[in-house]
């Protein structure tokens, strides 16, 4: 009767331990089927001592190597013997047995791999933060329920993405935590650990409702996309149930409503306004921008929506265009990214009262559809046509600083397009001594679907406007 090998595994997921293992196993010429694999938790009679032998020279493919890094990770207590079966075939029958996909034990452990990978995309899309305050301040904490021990694989893209925030995952099969610096792994917790809820979440669930489109709705490919699995611990899902019952009602009322006629404020004269005469006060500027049809967007829009803010402004912080609410209203920065940008601007210090807000464009431009009016981002033309009141705008206030908040606004500012993402927080020199700093649009904010992105994101829009507190008392000086 040949011996049965005991080996045990004391951190199963790590291929550094399984790699001494299976290099003695192979020096001491153990078949697979001699072998059986444990965990620590499943040893009751530690393992058995292998014959002492010379580990021979050997190498495998890299391709077995990246194969077993990864379905080591998957929660099946087999994959210890079937990756050491594959080894072992690998180097006594055929070297080229991986690119033989219709192999069974090649085909199970590659569907093995792609489980895991399926499994990692989940966690990052699933995973939802809650804000609690503790005694450094804020930290983010997490629950998710994993298929496959991935906690360890994960982490790195989770220090990547939210490297500026505290946070922690919690799991039933362990915790991570990023300090900042560092990242520690701790014990497996149970759900009750975690937070329920923060007050993010009801703001969010009135962004998730507002957004869905019922026209677009498809339960079989959401649940494909959202497995049902995942749903407990997502905040938006207890609405989908109800949004998914009215989706066809909903559709229904889309196709029959007639698209909303936009409401003329004032009628469009047929003079070019603006090109009569050269404003003395940002009044009379905005008397003649009422009056604008330098391009087509006054046909739709309700009416000119003009900046403002006081004449001596020592900054001025240029969004796109105005949306549905301000363009109903003729007001920037009224409706939910305006609210956002005013709760920005509080938290970093900077009095609103104190600084002029404008758009580069100033006409709402949209396609109706039903009763919605979805906002479009304006064309290079029409920021450009758009560009004369900006200007003048510019030369009456004379400001030191401006902030261009987005691409669109960038673009107008500066004449070229802006990389967002590569100026993002830097200053440049424009002419006639002003300077322009580049940061996100608020709305950028609300489109993030996911909740901690936000939450990261915000803090880098509220640390770029902090760079115009710390810089209005030279902008002070120097006027």
């Amino acid at each position: 009767m040949s011996t049965q090998y005991r080996i045990v595994m004391h951190e199963e997921t790590s291929l550094e331990e399984f790699r001494e293992h299976v290099r003695a196993l192979i020096a001491a010429r153990v078949a697979p089927r001699a072998v059986t694999w444990m965990t620590t938790g499943d040893d009751l009679f530690g393992a058995t001592p292998l014959p002492d032998a010379k580990i021979p020279k050997f190498t495998v493919p890299g391709a077995y190597v990246e194969l077993a890094r990864e379905v080591l990770h998957h929660r099946d207590p087999q994959r210890f013997s079937l990756l050491y079966t594959l080894l072992w075939r690998l180097l006594h029958e055929d070297r080229m047995l991986l690119s033989i996909f219709s192999d069974p034990l090649v085909y199970k452990l590659r569907q093995m791999q792609k489980a895991v990978g399926r499994d990692l995309h989940k966690m990052t899309a699933f995973l939802r933060f809650r804000k609690i305050e503790d005694d450094d301040g804020e930290r983010f904490i997490a629950w998710f329920e994993p298929q496959h021990l991935i906690l360890k694989p994960a982490a790195e893209f989770f220090v990547k993405r939210f490297a500026n925030m505290r946070w922690s995952v919690l799991t039933p099969d362990g915790s991570m935590h990023w300090n900042g610096r560092v990242v520690a792994f701790g014990p497996a917790v149970t759900k009750a650990q975690a937070p329920a809820e923060d007050s993010m979440e009801e703001w969010w669930r009135s962004y998730y409702r507002a957004t869905f489109n019922p026209a677009r709705a498809n339960p079989k490919m959401m649940k494909t996309e959202m497995p049902v699995r995942y749903w407990k611990n997502l905040p938006e899902a207890s609405l989908i149930p109800e949004l998914l019952a009215q989706a066809e009602q909903r559709t229904g009322t889309m196709i029959e409503a007639a698209p909303t006629a936009p409401r003329k404020v004032r009628a469009p004269v047929s003079a070019v306004a603006e090109e009569g005469g050269e404003a003395q006060s940002l009044a009379a500027l905005k008397t003649q921008a009422a009056a604008c049809q330098r391009c087509p967007l006054f046909c739709d829009a309700t009416q000119t929506v003009f900046g403002e803010g006081p004449a001596d402004a020592p900054v001025v912080f240029v969004g796109e265009q105005p949306g549905d609410q301000e363009d109903l209203a003729g007001q920037p920065f009224i409706g939910p990214a305006g609210q956002l940008f005013d709760r920005a601007m509080a938290e970093a210090g900077v009095d609103r009262s104190r600084a002029y807000v404008t758009n580069a464009v100033k006409h709402f431009k949209f396609t109706p559809r039903g009763k919605k009016r979805i906002h479009q981002k304006p064309n290079t033309g029409e920021v450009e046509r758009c560009r004369w009141w900006l200007d003048r705008e510019l030369a009456l206030i004379r400001p030191k600083l401006l902030v261009a908040l987005g691409g669109t606004a960038a673009r107008a500012l500066t004449g070229k397009d802006v990389k967002i993402t590569q100026m993002r927080g830097r200053t440049v020199h424009l002419r006639d001594g002003m300077s322009v700093l580049f940061t996100v649009h608020p709305s950028y904010l609300l489109r993030l679907p996911d909740a901690a992105a936000q939450a990261a994101e915000y803090r880098r829009f509220v640390d770029d406007l902090t760079q115009v507190r710390l810089a209005l008392p030279a902008l002070a000086r120097a006027a």
